[in-house]
């Protein structure tokens, strides 16, 4: 059965992680990409939609990933999944304290609205968001290393 939770929660989190960092390396680029107000309502789209879905994928990954380390407790590898989840658990501090608060604003923008600064912010969430990327990242990484 544990065999079961460990492949589950690595694909689970390496899901959440592939969706983030494909916002930030392949999205967010073709956004920025189109003319004129598109890649701005884009992203305010995407605001939108991802900022009600991710929130579902961070909180399921980190009570997979704390059961995980529960139930192997004293095996090798344990360590390493509780690292991963000190790691999600920085994420998600990061995402509340940094990323949300630009995202909430930026999701009700249209060109009508929006303020003058608006490409300064998404440039601000961006690189918020790359720090989160890598955080993430080594947090899924550390999930298959527990396993070998």
């Amino acid at each position: 059965m544990l065999n079961a939770l460990e492949v589950f929660t690595t694909v689970v989190v390496g899901v959440m992680v592939g969706v983030e960092f494909s916002v930030a390396f392949v999205i967010n680029r073709i956004l920025d990409a189109l003319p004129g107000d598109n890649g701005q309502l884009g992203r305010a789209h995407g605001g939108r939609m991802l900022g009600a879905v991710m929130p579902v994928g961070y909180l399921t990954s980190l009570v997979l990933v704390a059961v995980w380390a529960i139930a192997g407790w004293g095996r090798p590898g344990a360590v390493l999944v509780v690292i991963a989840g000190a790691l999600l658990i920085l994420g998600v501090i990061m995402s509340l304290l940094l990323l949300v608060p630009i995202n909430n604003r930026g999701k009700t923008w249209t060109p009508e609205n929006r303020p003058e600064d608006w490409k300064e912010q998404m440039n601000r969430w961006d690189r918020f968001h790359y720090v989160r990327v890598a955080v993430l990242v080594a947090a899924f990484a550390l999930l298959p290393a527990a396993l070998a």
